[in-house]
């Protein structure tokens, strides 16, 4: 049996304040203004596509697993500058995902770990399948899994 799933970019108005702020305001709180160099390089958690060469986006610290359990998790992301919040279609995996080795944390409604896998990306459509096939998984993280920053969420749709 198919489980269809959504994935969950993060909001693009919690981050959007940010850009105004100085660097000096940035550093404090931990984050940096960088000036895209390369694609691919830096996949934005927002909009769910690797940034442009020239464009300017945020690397901040960010808690993407806020929980009351010993799996509660932070981590740094990407932001691009006026990126609006990606809505992918119900089975529809971003392209971001599809060139990247990948890890997947799957987490019951409790927020304690039940599963993960590393793969690559061309994989992540059938690693999405089996992870939500138990039916204990409620919610999974994406991660990169070289560097281990937090990419987006994938909820049963």
């Amino acid at each position: 049996m198919k489980n269809s799933f959504r994935f969950v970019a993060l909001p693009a108005e919690q981050f959007a304040p940010l850009f105004d702020q100085s660097d000096a305001e940035l550093q404090a709180a931990g984050a940096r203004r960088l000036l895209v160099d390369e694609k691919p390089g830096f996949p934005c958690r927002v909009s769910l596509v690797d940034a442009e060469a020239g464009e300017t986006v945020l690397l901040l610290p960010f808690t993407h697993h806020d929980v009351p359990t010993p799996y509660r998790a932070s981590g740094p992301i990407f932001v691009r500058r006026e990126a609006r919040t990606a809505q992918p279609s119900v089975d529809e995996v971003p392209v971001m995902f599809r060139h990247r080795l990948l890890s997947i944390r799957a987490y019951d409604r409790a927020a304690m770990l039940v599963g993960a896998q590393v793969l690559p990306g061309a994989e992540l459509e059938a690693a999405i399948q089996q992870l939500f096939a138990n039916g204990t998984a409620s919610t999974l993280h994406i991660h990169n899994a070289g560097p281990g920053c937090y990419n987006c969420s994938v909820v049963r749709a």
